[in-house]
């Protein structure tokens, strides 16, 4: 029953990039200090009936029809209000994702609305044509992020009535893992500003015969394997190959990690890099567009 109830609110209530809010997406309903006015509303009937007073049954259609007039006024409050949604692509784990509300409606009308969304509730007051709200979201994992539902209602403005909708976002972000980069890692990579100094490339397997001094021993001490540290001259090359296979990991997330550090830190020393994953690769570049591309390629593998 209550999937079934759900799945006809999602249906609804769905929204892709903009609407604007008709009469059947605006519910209305007594809230909380209206149904003390039912009870008054009542309560004055009875009276004035049993006693034939005039003026108590006056006073009772009198807060009868302030009651009647809440339900049209607070339905006004969200009745053609245009919503645009405007989310952004790609997000990253442990960073703040945003999502812009644009609030429009054709004639200048003071509106005060509420915004819940996962137990937050912030408060909105709308008294220009056109006005923007960001909602704050801190994905935890990696992968495809689905909005939550987000609901906004009023109860202007007596408080009596409250009229809501629902906000079923058909719209979905990709999170890129959360950049971590090991010791080792970091600290060859610093020399990149320094011409006379070698450059780190990446980790290979060990292989016999090869220098001692070249293995990765804080790998080797958590008990990862042991690597060789890979370096080429500066001066020679400047493109780093951030290859899946030779993160020093055994985890499919603590490799991706790693992937995205070495991107990461590849844009701050405005370094060319190319990405290689199993099944996808990223030609070499650099600049905020290909860091973009390399977050939505880590976040879908």
């Amino acid at each position: 029953m209550a999937s079934a109830w759900q799945n006809w609110l999602s249906k609804r209530f769905k929204i892709d990039y903009e609407k604007q809010l008709k009469q059947s997406d605006v519910l209305v309903f007594i809230y909380q200090q209206g149904y003390l006015f039912l009870v008054l509303i009542l309560i004055t009937f009875i009276a004035g009936v049993n006693y034939a007073n005039n003026l108590i049954l006056g006073f009772c259609f009198l807060i009868s029809a302030v009651l009647c007039v809440s339900f049209y006024l607070t339905f006004k409050q969200l009745h053609a209000l245009k919503i645009e949604i405007h989310c952004y692509e790609v997000g990253q784990v442990g960073e703040a994702l945003h999502l812009d509300l644009f609030f429009s409606q054709e004639q200048k009308q003071a509106r005060y609305l509420w915004i819940s969304v996962e137990g937050q509730l912030h408060q909105l007051q709308i008294n220009e044509l056109k006005k923007l709200f960001r909602l704050r979201f801190l994905p935890a994992e990696r992968g495809q992020f689905h909005y939550p539902v987000i609901r906004i209602w009023s109860v202007y403005p007596f408080g009596l009535v409250r009229a809501w909708t629902y906000l079923y976002l058909q719209q979905v972000s990709w999170i890129a893992p959360k950049a971590a980069v090991s010791a080792a890692e970091n600290k060859n990579m610093h020399p990149r500003f320094e011409q006379d100094v070698d450059e780190f490339r990446e980790l290979k397997d060990y292989r016999d015969g090869e220098s001692l001094q070249a293995v990765a021993w804080k790998h080797a001490a958590r008990g990862q394997g042991l690597y060789v540290k890979v370096f080429e001259q500066y001066q020679d090359q400047r493109l780093v190959e951030i290859h899946y296979d030779h993160m020093p990991s055994p985890s499919h997330e603590e490799k991706l990690s790693l992937m995205m550090g070495l991107a990461e830190q590849c844009e701050q020393m405005h370094c060319a890099y190319s990405i290689f994953l199993p099944n996808a690769q990223l030609p070499s570049g650099t600049g905020e567009k290909q860091l973009m591309q390399a977050k939505l390629l880590l976040a879908q593998a």
